[in-house]
């Protein structure tokens, strides 16, 4: 406990949409893809706001304020919008919908060293405040006239929620002044943490742009599928109960400087094309991001020739031979099932044992050629110089 200390985060580009009104639950459950019998005073949850064809609009945090009384956190730049889409659906619904950004200070505290929630029971003395905060992610308390959530466990996070007027005023009401000193920290810091934490977000550059599959939603718990109907709910169950979902948001980390940031396409070294969902640069320059891309397989395809990614740039190489003197002729190694099938077709048996090497590019495919083993090419690491290294959510993805 000697090396924990606590940091704050000014989540200025959050904002709150206020959702209330006797009607107000069963309102929302028509319209989000979580179960508001899940949020209480306390307890929040993720939930998505999604369009007809099941693509997310926004991602939202809902906080209970009061009986039929919700707080709708996002990114600021979608508030707007939301509350507009929100409003269109009221129609009789005794329902009152009001972007109250302006009314709202978001912030975050991290309780860096704190490796996890249990270690919240020995803070009883410099870090005694603290022991009032939620201990589990999800859990919601009120401490004055704040609402504090906690959204992370390595390390513990949480989000406080303040009126405008009062924060100006300087009466803290998460009662900051009993709490321990905290050093202000960066944007970025709490960036990278949903990052590893594989907690998506979206923005006005990916906004319906994903199914919510894609976003990892059904992992975190952002979908209910055992409640009644929401805009969106027939294509995002079908998905569920019916398909399998080939793109999923995954994590990644650049291995020389990069700059992405959400809405951002590229290549992968091995084809599979990425949409950056949440990006940030970390101090040496590299980019640690999370994406919505194929997950990966045995059998990457041959894409057809496309310009290379200004920053990203895919090295199409010959087949491995298995062993020298050896055709490297199978499936596996070929490209896709219907080009390995084509190969096999087209090349007569006699030719896999003359020790002739097959060497397909994307850009201009290769005949046979009897000149020996061709030497191996470069590894992908070694040929980009923004070569991409993929790392592990803490939740396992389906396969």
């Amino acid at each position: 406990m000697n090396g924990c200390h606590l940091q704050t985060v000014e989540l200025d580009d959050l904002a709150a949409v206020r959702i209330a009104g006797t009607d107000v639950v069963r309102f929302l459950q028509g319209q989000l893809s979580n179960d508001l019998g899940r949020v209480s005073a306390e307890r929040s949850a993720l939930a998505g706001i999604h369009n007809p064809q099941g693509r997310t609009i926004a991602l939202l945090r809902i906080v209970q304020l009061a009986a039929n009384d919700f707080l709708a956190v996002l990114p600021r730049e979608l508030a707007t919008n939301v509350a507009g889409r929100l409003s269109r659906y009221v129609l009789r619904a005794k329902v009152k919908v009001t972007d109250e950004s302006q009314n709202w200070r978001i912030s975050g505290l991290i309780a860096c060293g704190l490796g996890g929630t249990a270690e919240l029971h020995s803070l009883e003395t410099a870090f005694a405040p603290l022991a009032a905060f939620p201990s589990a992610v999800g859990k919601q308390c009120r401490i004055g006239e704040a609402v504090v959530i906690c959204v992370g466990e390595q390390p513990v996070r949480w989000l406080l929620l303040a009126a405008a007027a009062e924060a100006q005023a300087g009466d803290s009401a998460t009662g900051a002044a009993s709490l321990p000193h905290s050093e202000p920290a960066r944007r970025e810091v709490w960036s990278q943490l949903d990052i590893i934490a594989g907690l998506p977000q979206i923005y006005g550059a990916t906004s319906e742009e994903f199914v919510a599959q894609m976003l990892n939603l059904d992992l975190v718990g952002a979908i209910a599928f055992d409640k009644g109907c929401y805009t969106g709910q027939e294509v995002i169950a079908r998905a569920h109960y019916r398909g399998r979902v080939k793109r999923r948001l995954q994590r990644f980390r650049s291995r020389a400087p990069l700059d992405l940031k959400p809405g951002d396409s590229g290549e992968l070294p091995d084809g599979r094309v990425f949409k950056v969902v949440e990006a940030v640069r970390l101090e040496d320059g590299r980019c640690e991001f999370l994406a919505v891309a194929p997950l990966p397989t045995a059998e990457p395809e041959l894409s057809a020739a496309t310009p290379p990614d200004a920053m990203l740039e895919r090295v199409s190489a010959p087949l491995r031979p298995s062993q020298a003197g050896a055709a490297a002729l199978t499936r596996s190694n070929v490209g896709a099932p219907a080009a390995g099938a084509a190969l096999h077709a087209a090349v007569s048996s006699e030719l896999t044992q003359t020790g002739a090497v097959w060497a397909p590019f994307a850009s201009s495919p290769a005949g046979p050629r009897r000149a020996g083993v061709p030497p191996l090419a470069p590894t992908p690491s070694e040929e980009l110089p923004h070569g991409l290294e993929r790392l592990d959510l803490p939740y396992p993805l389906p396969d």
